[in-house]
């Protein structure tokens, strides 16, 4: 790899986790601003008002998550997709460590184990990734565009949207969070395309190239705010039903998955690789994907090592099972009788004696 590209692939990599700061913290900024006006009794947003848009840190927050939006459009026109955006994950990481000095929330131990998972599994992508880059101009561009590959990859994935918005959705969108998701991240791979598109465009174009005259840029350009529009409306359907914890994981899994899928489709990054790396860049974004799972399923759970079993902290002789039969108050034992002469009668009215019934528990057939 010559100099120009190396720089390019760092430059990227600056880009991308820098972006993810800016985009963790805003949510800690915007959060706390909404905390402000609820302590001086203010409405807070979603709740009719508008008060927030007078806290500075609420705006604080909306300025640090445009600079980190900007520069992680700006980072797919440095670097490979397949590394730009599982690194997305580190602003779940930022948020999580963030909230937990400067809004109090606890984060346990399962959170702490899933930053550092996101840490190491980041770590071993930006090891493996691509760092070469073929796509250097919107006419090259529209040459991998026009790939029979890609093509075909398009076309199915505009298809199972439509048939995914009109037909399925509307049966099972709030009862199955996995169809507003797969609506989401088979856009969003399209997205991403048009955005390393637009990217690359706009690198030429303070190189001092007239791509504003270019049909391609004007098409990227339509394509994404299509594509954007509607993956936040999907995406902001699902949020409203199911639990953030499930959405988030789930989300990121889907949305990281079809983008690698269509980046391997239309740069072939994935050709350029090694077994090894290939094997490296899974088994990190796999990392990644179980310390999300972590961050978000057991958010709420108040674990911390004094929970653990007391034979961890003080070795066999103490273990539980080794202490002797106590048995229960009288009044407990009743307890106990009365609930489980309950669960006979409903199972008995469940499976109502009858004559097709044998001796042995089966039934004629």
């Amino acid at each position: 790899m010559n100099a120009a590209n190396r720089s390019d692939f760092y430059i990227g990599l600056a880009l991308a986790v820098s972006s993810t700061i800016f985009i963790g913290g805003s949510f800690i900024l915007k959060k706390k601003g909404l905390l402000r006006l609820a302590q001086k009794g203010s409405t807070r947003a979603g709740q009719g008002g508008y008060a927030y848009l007078k806290e500075w840190l609420w705006w604080a927050g909306l300025i640090s998550m445009g600079i980190g939006e900007i520069a992680n459009f700006a980072a797919y026109a440095f670097a490979p997709a397949t590394l730009v955006t599982p690194l997305g994950a580190l602003s779940v990481l930022v948020s999580a460590v963030l909230s937990s000095y400067f809004l109090s929330e606890r984060l346990n131990i399962h959170g702490k184990i899933g930053c550092l998972l996101c840490i190491f599994g980041s770590t071993v992508m930006v090891l493996h990734a691509p760092q070469e880059e073929e796509v250097a101009s919107l006419t090259a561009m529209a040459e991998k565009l026009k790939d029979p590959g890609f093509i075909a990859f398009a076309v199915c994935i505009v298809v199972s949207s439509l048939a995914l918005i009109f037909f399925v959705a509307p049966r099972y969108g709030q009862k199955n969070v996995l169809v507003y998701i797969l609506i989401c991240s088979v856009i969003g791979s399209l997205s991403v395309s048009c955005v390393k598109g637009l990217g690359i465009g706009i690198k030429e174009l303070f190189a001092g190239t007239a791509v504003l005259k270019e049909p391609l840029f004007w098409a990227l350009l339509i394509c994404l705010v299509i594509c954007i529009s509607i993956q936040i409306s999907y995406l902001n359907k699902a949020l409203d039903i199911f639990n953030t914890s499930i959405v988030t994981p789930i989300y990121y899994v889907f949305f990281t998955t079809s983008v690698m899928a269509c980046s391997a489709i239309l740069f072939k990054e994935w050709l350029q690789m090694s077994a090894d790396g290939a094997a490296g860049t899974v088994s990190g974004f796999l990392t990644i994907i179980v310390g999300i799972f972590l961050l978000h399923a057991f958010k709420d759970i108040n674990f911390k090592l004094d929970s653990l079993p007391l034979y961890l902290h003080h070795g066999p002789q103490d273990r539980t099972w080794n202490q002797p039969y106590i048995a229960l108050p009288t009044d407990e034992r009743t307890t106990m009788d009365e609930s489980n002469r309950t669960k006979e009668r409903n199972a008995k009215s469940f499976f109502p004696e009858s004559s097709d019934k044998r001796s042995n528990g089966t039934f004629n057939t």
